[in-house]
Order: C-alpha cells, then sequence, then structure tokens
C-alpha cells in the first residue's frame, strides 16, 4: 500500500517587510531539510509542493535526491492570511487561536478554517489520484497541514491538532486516507 506523508516547511527568515508568501528558509530550516536529505531518499518517492518560497525550499533538494521533477500545487498555499499582513507574536497567536476556533468565520478578513480545509484536501487527493501506486511527499505549511490532518483523522477542526513549530510531519495511508500517527519532528522522519 501507497504511504502518502505531509512535511511542514521548518524554520523561516521572518522579515515584516516582505510578503509571507516569499519567505525563505533560515540557515535552521535549511540545516534541517539537509539533514533530512542526507539521511537518504526513495529514488520512487514523488514530491509535491506548495508554491510558497519556504515550501518550495523545503521540496526542491528532496525532490532533487529522487532525480525527479518537482510537482508544484499552487493550490496547496498556507490559509490566506493576507488580510492582516505580518503579524507579531501574541497577535499572529490570537489571530491563529481565533482562525481555528470559528472555522466557518472569515476572521478579520482571513480564509475561513473550513474553506482552507477543502482546498487542501481536494489538492491532495487530486494528486494521489494522480499517483495512485506511489510514495508522495507533500511539502507544505502547519495551518493547512494541521486542517488536513483533522479531515483525515475525522476530527472537528481545533488548534489541538497543530504541529509544535515548522518541520513537523505525519502519514497516512493513500486508501483509506487515514493517519498513522500524529505530528513528529521531521529529524525522526525516514524516506529511504
Amino acid at each position: 500500500m501507497a504511504r502518502a506523508i505531509y512535511l511542514t516547511h521548518p524554520e523561516v527568515v521572518i522579515d515584516p517587510d516582505v510578503a509571507v508568501p516569499d519567505w525563505g528558509l533560515n540557515a535552521a530550516g535549511a540545516a534541517r531539510v539537509a539533514a533530512l536529505v542526507a539521511r537518504g531518499v526513495a529514488r520512487t518517492l514523488y514530491v509535491v509542493s506548495s508554491a510558497e518560497r519556504k515550501a518550495l525550499e523545503t521540496a526542491w533538494p528532496l525532490s532533487a535526491a529522487t532525480g525527479h521533477a518537482l510537482e508544484v500545487r499552487p493550490m496547496m498555499h498556507e490559509n490566506d492570511r493576507s488580510a492582516t499582513g505580518f503579524l507579531k507574536g501574541p497577535a499572529f497567536e490570537d489571530m491563529a487561536n481565533a482562525f481555528f476556533a470559528a472555522p466557518d468565520t472569515s476572521v478579520k478578513g482571513w480564509e475561513p478554517a473550513r474553506a482552507a480545509q477543502a482546498r487542501i484536501l481536494a489538492e491532495v487527493k487530486r494528486v494521489l489520484a494522480a499517483q495512485p501506486d506511489r510514495d508522495v511527499l507533500f511539502c507544505g505549511h502547519g495551518g493547512v497541514g494541521t486542517l488536513l490532518y483533522c479531515a483525515l483523522a475525522g476530527e472537528e477542526i481545533s488548534r489541538r491538532w497543530d504541529q509544535r513549530g515548522g518541520g513537523h510531519w505525519f502519514a497516512f495511508d493513500t486508501t483509506h486516507l487515514r493517519p498513522a500517527g500524529h505530528w513528529a519532528p521531521m529529524e525522526t522522519l525516514a524516506l529511504a
């Protein structure tokens, strides 16, 4: 049975003067990706990424290690937060809490959680339908990744299912679309 993995990008360069989708990985994030590649990547793995820079910078080295082209899916982007732009620490955490707590509401212009969940779930299903017998690695984001986890696990949308920071993953089977476990740090991920 084929397996799918959803991996979130690790640490990024936070720059309030740059649009969030254009943020790249910082040195620690890039080092974590390099360490994952160094542990080995199966040549049969199919790698798919959001079009946001931080996800691409996570996916490119992994895809290159397989020897195959990377598939970029723009609709795998993080929940749309452009209405508020960059928010610092506590302000962001308050907004993220409100986003998860009111999934059918556009909180201060953010994409509603349920809409973002439907979008990421549809993208994952489209990729899996096109690659039915392959192991697939999705490189994406924590917010929509958590929404995907909730959908696959049959859980209500809740921040209690959120990852503990960037660079986490969970696996699910491609037939029943059920998670095999919860988020784990990328240092525990084996791709070879």
